[in-house]
């Protein structure tokens, strides 16, 4: 399996990066191959300081980066030897596996959608993070971001997406996938939840637990929460916030640890022809190792051909 890596992407590029595929490359090197695109010369540069020689990876070539405040689709159109746009590429032609960056979220998912596609019968591909579990499991939220505005039939795909997703790559039986909203019963929230929780209650394609609220979300009452990416872009900001506060408190606990984006490593942008994975813009090292074993991860597991079935 060979693992596509911008290098170029994020706040610390390319030496964070670089440095995060050697220590992926120290623990997991017997999982996959590591492919790095980017800059070739700030990339052997890197290395050398490093004391690895320049063919210690494979490097595709990629002169030019999309910076973080660019416009994704014209920076995808525009910047055709940029690292991101010489990535998807890559994906597409089957010369690498998979592919993961910790750049411009919007330009990844733009570049998804342009290159390998969305898949046949999704309406909106969607991003999604993990939700540590006090129990000490794990479950997932989605949509995180990529989505601010979502119609009731978006949400239901997000749902049935999800629960592939719990499945497949964390290995949750049946997982229980529930509605994020004001309250539990069934008329309670917005136009747009009311409208969801129908089509999900009367469906067979997943395994609906009706409304959760914002208390639910760290218990065990559902295993996928399924929300608008306004709404979940504020509740990931939220927890990582809870990880930062406790950490400036010097105060250490397991569970708010699990808060830690770094122990992540990313987020799957999921309903596209490919394994994609997009990292914080901070991301320093650990990150990237991180962010690097998901996408393996998400290509060992072969998910998005599952979701292809599904929605056949």
């Amino acid at each position: 399996m060979r693992i596509g890596l911008d290098v170029m992407g994020g706040d610390y590029a390319p030496v964070e990066p670089i440095l995060g595929a050697l220590e992926a490359h120290n623990e997991f090197s017997q999982d996959f191959e590591l492919v790095l695109v980017g800059d070739q010369e700030k990339i052997t540069s890197v290395l050398a300081d490093n004391d690895k020689p320049q063919d210690f990876f494979k490097i595709i070539h990629a002169p030019d980066a999309i910076d973080m405040g660019e416009h994704p689709t014209k920076a995808i159109v525009r910047k055709q030897d940029s690292s991101i746009v010489k990535g998807f590429h890559a994906l597409q032609s089957g010369e690498i596996d998979a592919f993961a960056g910790a750049g411009n979220t919007g330009a990844m998912m733009v570049g998804a959608m342009y290159t390998i596609k969305t898949i046949p019968g999704i309406i909106r591909p969607t991003i999604s993070s993990i939700l540590p579990k006090q129990n000490g499991g794990l479950g997932i939220i989605l949509d995180v971001g990529a989505n601010a505005d979502c119609k009731p039939d978006v949400l239901y795909q997000f749902g049935i997406i999800g629960s592939l997703f719990a499945e497949n790559v964390y290995k949750l039986d049946n997982p229980k996938v529930g509605l994020l909203n004001i309250g539990e019963e069934e008329g309670k929230g917005s136009l747009l939840t009311q409208a969801t929780y129908s089509l999900m209650k009367d469906t067979a394609n997943l395994n609906f637990v009706g409304n959760v609220e914002g208390r639910d979300l760290f218990n065990g009452k559902a295993d996928v929460v399924v929300c608008d990416g306004f709404t979940g872009n504020v509740v990931l900001k939220q927890a990582e916030s809870f990880y930062f506060i406790l950490k400036g408190k010097e105060i250490s606990d397991d569970f708010f640890d699990l808060f830690n984006y770094e122990l992540q490593g990313g987020c799957p942008i999921l309903g596209v022809n490919g394994s994609v994975v997009v990292g914080h813009g901070i991301s320093k090292s650990l990150a990237i190792k991180n962010m690097i074993k998901l996408t393996a991860d998400l290509a060992e597991s072969k998910l998005s051909e599952k979701i292809r079935v599904a929605f056949n």
